[in-house]
């Protein structure tokens, strides 16, 4: 039998703000994330690009001075946002053989990866710190969400570049409907803004070169896009079966009506242009639950803004709709966030899930002058959504070709 599962709580620490919430108002009032670098190692290393979109509240404002010392930036900002998700819930009384984590990163704990690499060779093995190994595992966010909120059911870590966190909802929605737990928080994380990640991104041309214009540099559709702005942060979801949340008297955001997941087998870093396995993604996403193309209301698109990706998830939204795509209202949030890589479906399907509670669909900033060869109906600034029943899609997409779609619906 097919359980509804359905949402109860969510958390975010982001480039727009600190909480869910204010990362919500900020994305509607249009602002970006992206600002110039300012730490020393920029002009040090002479890095080419010298903006990102870091998160707007440091982890030391919000965690203890041991937790900061313990967890990576990446486990540190997983563990923000899963706290306050699990408070918005209602830190439901569950059984901890009954609780479960299924988080996300795509590359883990880098900073501390690094920063042990810098002390071996400076200061010698015996200077590099015991903990180092246990902060720099990619699961060592799930570890630290699981031992904080006792979750015994599992605790599971997907890391699929950056269809990762979306990979997550679809893996927790799977588990509910297995009945390996009542509650699962599920979603993902990423602390990449590092001398290394963005020389290499820059080497292979994947990031805006727009250094004197950060808030306008993510151009999503826009002919002028040159590439992505690397991100930060992290964003949690508690999921959980329908009678559970109704039988604890739970609030519901939405019902999240499943995931796939597919793989180009194309490239290591290029999309497949055709979008065919993307598309694949999307149908079943869609129809698995028993709802048809027809039914959707509104896309969150991956849309990063680099020339290649934006045009290869159009060929595959072609693909799914054909032109009756050219009528479903699409965001792509990344304009305002950047690129949270690892972490960026969790907080896209954030904004899926408010945009359906509140019925109101979050502009795309940046859009000056629209790709012609992109003809969607792209949103640029906030729009109600319809009445009635309302469903809705959140795309990723990865490096190595992962292909990672979630589906949500009003209640």
């Amino acid at each position: 039998m097919t359980k509804r599962i359905v949402v109860t709580g969510i958390g975010a620490t982001s480039p727009l703000g600190g909480t869910a919430e204010e990362s919500w108002q900020a994305l509607l009032g249009g602002v970006s994330g992206n600002r110039t670098l300012e730490q020393e190692w920029v002009e040090k290393w002479q890095v080419p690009i010298t903006m990102a979109a870091q998160a707007v509240v440091p982890s030391a404002d919000v965690l203890t001075r041991q937790e900061t010392k313990r967890l990576d930036p990446n486990s540190q900002f997983a563990l923000t946002a899963a706290r306050e998700a699990w408070a918005d819930a209602g830190s439901p009384e569950v059984e901890p053989e009954r609780l479960g984590v299924d988080w996300a990163t795509g590359i883990g704990g880098l900073w501390t990866l690094l920063d042990a690499w810098d002390t071996l060779r400076e200061r010698g093995p015996r200077r590099v710190l015991p903990m180092t190994v246990p902060m720099l595992m990619p699961n060592g966010a799930a570890a630290a969400i699981s031992m904080d909120i006792g979750a015994r059911a599992f605790s599971r870590t997907d890391v699929s570049a950056c269809a990762s966190s979306t990979e997550s909802i679809a893996n927790a929605f799977d588990h509910l409907q297995a009945g390996l737990a009542d509650v699962i928080i599920a979603g993902g994380s990423e602390a990449c803004i590092h001398p290394l990640p963005i020389a290499s991104f820059a080497a292979m041309q994947a990031l805006s070169k727009r250094n004197d214009d950060p808030a306008t540099a993510s151009r999503p559709y826009d002919v002028t896009r040159d590439g992505f702005v690397l991100g930060e942060g992290g964003a949690a979801i508690v999921l959980e079966t329908y009678e559970h949340a109704v039988a604890r008297g739970a609030r519901i955001y939405a019902e999240v009506l499943g995931g796939s997941v597919t793989s180009d087998a194309y490239h290591i870093t290029a999309p497949d242009p055709e979008g065919s396995a993307a598309a694949r993604a999307m149908i079943a996403a869609i129809t698995n639950a028993g709802f048809s193309i027809a039914d959707v209301a509104h896309i969150n698109a991956h849309a990063t803004s680099t020339p290649v990706g934006d045009i290869a998830e159009y060929n595959a939204l072609r693909r799914v709709f054909g032109e009756a795509v050219e009528g479903i209202p699409v965001s792509a949030t990344k304009a305002s966030t950047g690129h949270l890589l690892g972490g960026a479906g969790a907080i896209e399907a954030i904004f899926v899930i408010k945009a359906l509670y509140e019925r109101l669909a979050p502009p795309t900033i940046n859009l000056t002058e629209q790709d012609p060869a992109i003809r969607l109906d792209v949103i640029t600034s906030p729009r109600k959504l319809p009445d009635g029943d309302l469903l809705a899609i959140s795309n990723s997409f990865g490096f190595g070709g992962h292909n990672a779609v979630a589906a949500f619906k009003t209640l």
